[in-house]
């Protein structure tokens, strides 16, 4: 029997170095072909990723019905009068009926995905819904019920915060989680906890900044004004006659007598004189009107900056952003010119800790802490929940984390499976590799939201991918007249503004 060429005739045993030849030629062929594999393979294939599950209100051919963020129907539309779905996660979903668009009133009845009602053991159930000074429209997470003509509070799982006992339950315009009471025609506060932090006993009772930790201005019955802390402890005493919306290093802007004053906590006067009106408290300085121009002083009634700018706002650390001649600039508490007046607005935006300076042109120059210019472009989205900016630079968007450090999209969107990319001015888009996993097709697109959906324009026309860049639907919507293009699969956002609904 022939051994075939493995052996030597010879020594009838193993010629390796034969073995190891064909070895070696198996191993490219294995690996010639596995790359082969993953190069065809690695186009379509994405990072598997799970995404949010939520849920959205939707309208169709004049129904209303509900969503999941996967695209998958939860109620079909069939509701004549809006399906309002206040917190996403939840399934929890207010029909509204009976509709009075005269006198702005209407019923609600609160059903689950099962399109079971919920909630049913109060005589009714009510959306808490607030606002703030720029008309920013959300619901509060806890629900107003009534039962035996009395009100109280339940969460979202149905369960009760606050027992119904209560004459009537309102928002606190601009202040989010908290809502005054009413009982015998008086008031109190309790939070979305249904925790009492005051108990009802005054005439009128307001927060005194945005932020509900900074305290309550009350009314007692005699008309004076007082100062209750969150705690519920006494801030200062209902001795006044206005306490204003002002805050700042346990200082507080008051008017007793007919005088306007700061005072601290124990009710002590700080400053007297000397201005027509107080604008802010920062830190040990206080920014003043005086004959119609702003400026500052410090505790001690001593001049920092004199009243001579159209405006002034504290930026951080010594600085001020300030107004002059219709134009914005940036000046040290000693009233030394930092940043130039050559700018249409500037703000620094706290919680970032950046500067953005905006120009003529709608150009925006983004600044550090040091006043150095590290990016100049349009300013297309500020996200402070993954801190980071996109910018249009000429026809591309570029991005920036907080640093003003510039990043890849790669980078900053590490949640993504798919990434908006641009070629020869069309657009497409890649894994986290780089690699093409849609064609450079589109003469318009966006990144990913966060249900994994992207749109995306060819001649005019608005569709939609998939997470792992699949088409769900063709280019075929005009959206021309939509602020924001947003898809949940085969929907998109309503174009109407403050739109929080999806339509086909």
């Amino acid at each position: 029997m022939s051994r075939g060429k493995r052996f030597d005739e010879e020594e009838k045993k193993l010629n390796m170095k034969k073995v190891a030849a064909v070895v070696i030629a198996l191993l490219v062929i294995i690996m010639f072909i596995v790359g082969i594999k993953e190069l065809f393979s690695e186009k379509s294939n994405t990072n598997e990723k799970v995404f949010a599950i939520g849920y959205y209100t939707v309208y169709e051919d004049g129904k209303w019905g509900v969503i999941d963020t996967k695209g998958n129907t939860v109620i079909k539309p069939t509701y004549n009068d809006m399906i309002v779905v206040p917190e996403n996660s939840k399934p929890v979903f207010f029909v509204l009926e009976n509709v009075n668009y005269d006198d702005e009133t209407y019923d609600t009845k609160v059903v689950n995905e099962k399109n079971e009602p919920i909630f049913t053991s109060y005589d009714k159930v009510e959306l808490l819904y607030n606002h703030d000074e720029n008309n920013n429209i959300w619901y509060e997470n806890a629900i107003k019920v009534k039962k035996d003509g009395k009100y109280g509070l339940i969460n979202f799982d149905g369960k009760e915060t606050l027992s119904c006992s209560k004459d009537s339950i309102d928002v606190l315009d601009g202040t989010k989680s908290v809502y005054i009471t009413s009982n015998d025609g008086q008031k109190g506060i309790v939070n979305n906890l249904g925790k009492e932090i005051i108990s009802n006993k005054y005439v009128t009772i307001a927060p005194l900044t945005e932020k509900y930790e900074n305290g309550f201005i009350v009314k007692n019955e005699s008309g004076k004004f007082g100062l209750i802390n969150y705690d519920g402890t006494v801030a200062l005493e209902e001795k006044y006659d206005e306490i204003k919306h002002i805050y700042g290093n346990k200082m507080y802007v008051v008017v007793e007598a007919g005088t306007l004053k700061l005072v601290n906590t124990k009710g002590e006067d700080v400053i007297t004189e000397g201005f027509n009106d107080i604008k802010s408290i920062d830190g040990d300085y206080i920014t003043i009107l005086k004959d119609g121009k702003y400026g500052v002083v410090s505790k001690d009634n001593t001049e920092k900056i004199p009243a001579e700018y159209d405006n002034l706002t504290y930026a951080f650390g010594d600085y001020y952003i300030a107004k002059r001649d219709g134009k914005y600039g940036i000046i040290t508490i000693n009233n030394s010119e930092r940043v130039g007046f050559n700018y249409t607005f500037i703000k620094y935006l706290e919680d970032a800790g950046f500067i953005q300076a905006n120009k003529d042109n709608m150009q925006s120059e983004l600044m550090d802490k040091d006043f150095a210019v590290k990016a100049t472009g349009i300013v297309a989205q500020i996200n402070t929940d993954k801190n980071y900016i996109r910018l249009r630079v000429n026809d591309e968007y570029k991005y920036y984390n907080f640093k003003l450090e510039e990043k890849e999209n790669t980078e900053i969107l590490n949640t993504n499976t798919i990434f908006l990319s641009k070629k020869d001015g069309k657009y497409g888009y890649v894994n986290e590799k780089g690699i093409v996993v849609v064609d450079y097709i589109y003469e318009d697109a966006t990144e990913q939201n966060k249900y994994g959906f992207v749109a995306v324009k060819k001649n005019g026309k608005w569709g939609c991918l998939d997470s792992k860049g699949k088409v769900v639907v063709e280019p075929t919507y005009t959206l021309d007249n939509a602020i924001i293009v947003d898809f949940i699969a085969q929907w998109h956002l309503a174009t109407d503004i403050n739109a929080n609904y999806y339509t086909k």
